[in-house]
């Protein structure tokens, strides 16, 4: 079974690597949306540390949602997707194999870019920090709850509208939690434990429970 769910990993990674268009266009659109606000309400150094972790954050949320799509959707149009439901491993593995490989080049990219960002925004290091801590946490959620939406638009005509529409009213709470991790994080003698604990708390469930829901979608939109 492991070795099943490594295939499925490294098949799609190498997949994604000769699309690599793909993959950067969610980097690409991160930056640019995080970019954008500074040119629009100023480079006061106040006024960009107060808007960053709102900023951040919705730029992440958005940026994940934009490969949601295409998560599934070739896999179900060359009938890959029907074998691997005819497998005998358990198909909630073969599916968290793929969410991995979607958070690995479209989560993990924006984590390690977030330096940058808070030098754009003036954020101390401890904030830059909190704001790598939140994303690690919170993006893998973020590729959990969206593949569910994906699976359950699968073959659907207009499916990306579907997705936002299932979607963002539950990505709400990782944005919340995250961004008040970043915004906490700059006052002083505020602790932000509580939010990278109930992040973490997110991911727990989501690990649990996205999974199988995601397969049963993709079992439902197969038939």
């Amino acid at each position: 079974m492991f070795s099943t769910f490594l295939i499925i990993l490294k098949r799609d990674l190498i997949l994604a690597m000769r699309h690599k268009t793909d993959v950067l266009t969610t980097l690409f659109f991160f930056i640019i949306v995080v970019s954008l606000f500074p040119l629009g309400v100023g480079i006061e150094k106040s006024t960009l540390q107060q808007i960053a972790p709102g900023v951040v954050w919705i730029a992440a949320l958005l940026a994940s949602m934009l490969a949601l799509e295409r998560l599934f959707a070739s896999d179900y149009a060359d009938g890959t997707l029907e074998q691997m439901i005819l497998t005998p491993q358990p198909l909630s593995i073969l599916v968290l194999a793929k969410v991995l490989a979607h958070w690995l080049l479209t989560g993990l990219p924006l984590v390690l870019i977030a330096p940058l960002v808070g030098l754009q925004y003036h954020l101390p290091a401890n904030s830059v920090v909190v704001m790598m801590l939140a994303l690690l946490l919170g993006t893998p959620i973020l590729s959990m709850i969206g593949a569910i939406g994906a699976a359950l638009t699968l073959g659907l005509r207009g499916g990306g509208i579907l997705i936002s529409l299932l979607v963002l009213p539950l990505y709400i709470p990782v944005l919340i939690y995250g961004s008040g991790a970043i915004a906490d994080s700059m006052l002083e003698g505020v602790t932000v434990r509580a939010y990278l604990q109930l992040l973490g708390a997110f991911l727990i469930l989501a690990l649990v429970f996205s999974p199988w829901a995601t397969a049963a979608a993709v079992r439902i939109s197969s038939e």
